[in-house]
C-alpha cells in the first residue's frame, strides 16, 4: 500500500510541475548514467587501458628520438582521448538542466497571466496553481544542476588526475 502511495505522490509532484518537469527529470537521468558510466570506467577498464599502454611503450627498444617522442604523444592522445570522453556533454547537460527549469517558470507563469486575464485576478487558486507549476520546475532544475556539478568536478578531477598519471608512467630515455 505505501508502494501505491509513493507513487501516487510523484505522479502529482510531476504533474504540478508540468511537461518541463519530465525534461528536467530525462536530462538528470541521462547526466547522472554518463556520470556513473565514467566512474565505472576509471575504476575499471582505465586501468587496464592504461597498464597495457605504458607495457607497449616499456617494450620499445629505443624511448630517445623526436620520433619515439611523438610516438609517444600518440599513445598518451589516444588513452586522454578515452579518459575525457563524454565530459563535454555532462557539463552541456548540467548547463541545461537550469534553463529548463527557466523554462517551466516562463510556461507557469503564462498560466498565472491567463488566469489573470480571463478572471481579472479573483480566482486567487488558479493563479496559485500556477505560480507553482511555476516554482516546481525552477527548483527540480536547480537541485538537477548543483547535484551534476558536484558530479562533473569529481569525474573531471579523477580525469585529470588520471590522464597526468598516464603521462607520468610512460618515461622517455634521456
Amino acid at each position: 500500500m505505501n508502494l501505491d502511495k509513493a507513487f501516487e505522490t510523484v505522479f502529482g509532484f510531476v504533474a504540478s510541475g508540468g511537461p518541463v518537469l519530465i525534461a528536467i527529470a530525462f536530462l538528470t537521468f541521462i547526466m547522472w548514467l554518463l556520470l556513473f558510466e565514467r566512474f565505472f570506467f576509471y575504476k575499471g577498464t582505465l586501468r587496464k587501458l592504461s597498464k597495457r599502454t605504458v607495457k607497449v611503450w616499456d617494450k620499445r627498444p629505443e624511448r630517445k628520438s623526436w620520433n619515439a617522442h611523438q610516438i609517444r604523444v600518440a599513445m598518451i592522445s589516444r588513452v586522454r582521448e578515452r579518459i575525457m570522453q563524454n565530459l563535454n556533454l555532462i557539463a552541456t547537460l548540467v548547463a541545461l538542466c537550469p534553463l529548463f527549469g527557466l523554462l517551466g517558470t516562463v510556461t507557469g507563469m503564462i498560466d498565472v497571466f491567463d488566469v489573470l486575464a480571463t478572471s481579472g485576478g479573483a480566482d486567487a487558486k488558479s493563479m496559485a496553481a500556477g505560480v507553482k507549476k511555476a516554482t516546481i520546475p525552477t527548483m527540480a532544475g536547480m537541485v538537477a544542476a548543483i547535484s551534476g556539478v558536484f558530479g562533473n568536478t569529481i569525474v573531471t578531477q579523477i580525469a585529470q588526475r588520471e590522464a597526468q598519471l598516464l603521462e607520468d608512467h610512460m618515461t622517455m630515455d634521456h
